[in-house]
């Protein structure tokens, strides 16, 4: 685990909506499971007093804070609040936001996310399903039942795509030790590097999968750094110029950013590129120890 353990105390932001509501049960099953802390706090404005499966809803994260022991927000708020609800987080004193919501104006994000830095607040998403190390913790809308404990890191910029080849890992007999959602958003909190770099110093992985698609440079640039054997598998071959294909980040523009470049580009450094995610074990195996 990479960024936050069993122990860490959860508060979600937007805990009265549908969504929260939803995934505050989930994640607390998951942390029941496996003896956890889980959700501690909800906050959403204008609700405080309320419970939502249990948990006591707050009007501040402020307020949450001082009646809770939390180090981690999810945010299930609507694309307008989010920025602020980042920032709220971050000058609460919390460590960690994961930010599910998708739509977010992408100054809004720049602004969140440069002062949440400030304050020494990571900032996973937005526009993410999350993370999830098995047996430890869930933050977010990742399904757990896909998932197994083992040495292998997965960073990855789509949802779905996480929880296909998080599948065939399981398949495989290759657990995970960490699952991480960065996003597919053009600006995001936490990089493929800064990913990458947590990895590196984490005993529990032996080797990591990155899962990339078109647009932007954000997998390259995590591979120059790499300092542990990775796999990579980048999606949208097929994907036409300036085109945007499903997430904000996702468009080939001016020629950079298309999937075959990428791949080529990363076969340069001597990373193995799958062709699709079924190869992955197989060009796993031979990295780990």
């Amino acid at each position: 685990m990479i960024y936050a353990d069993r122990n860490a105390g959860i508060i979600v932001t937007g805990a009265t909506g549908k969504q929260g509501a939803f995934h505050i049960n989930l994640m607390n099953e998951y942390a029941r499971s496996v003896g956890g802390t889980g959700v501690v706090a909800g906050v959403t404005p204008g609700k405080g007093g309320q419970e939502v499966h249990g948990v006591p809803v707050y009007n501040s994260m402020k307020e949450a804070l001082a009646n809770h022991d939390a180090s981690v927000s999810v945010l299930f708020v609507p694309a307008s609040a989010a920025g602020d609800s980042i920032m709220e987080a971050a000058a609460a004193g919390i460590d960690l936001v994961v930010a599910i919501t998708e739509f977010i104006p992408v100054h809004d994000t720049m602004k969140a996310i440069s002062y949440a830095r400030l304050e020494g607040c990571d900032v996973i998403g937005p526009n993410c399903p999350g993370l999830l190390s098995p047996g430890e913790i869930k933050l977010g809308i990742m399904p757990a039942h896909l998932f197994s404990r083992g040495p292998i890191g997965v960073i990855s910029r789509s949802g779905t795509l996480t929880y296909e080849v998080v599948a065939e890992l399981t398949r495989a007999g290759l657990g995970q030790s960490t699952v991480v959602g960065i996003g597919g958003d053009p600006v995001i909190g936490q990089t493929f590097e800064d990913v990458l770099l947590r990895f590196s110093c984490d005993e529990e992985t032996q080797a990591v999968v990155l899962i990339g698609e078109v647009g932007g440079n954000l997998e390259e640039e995590g591979a120059k750094i790499a300092d542990i054997p990775i796999v990579s598998y980048i999606a949208g071959i097929s994907a036409p110029p300036e085109k945007r294909m499903g997430h904000a980040g996702a468009i080939v523009e001016g020629g950079e950013g298309d999937a075959r470049s990428k791949i080529e580009r990363l076969q340069k450094m001597g990373v193995p590129v799958a062709s699709r995610p079924s190869e992955i074990p197989r060009l796993l195996r031979p990295l780990l120890g």
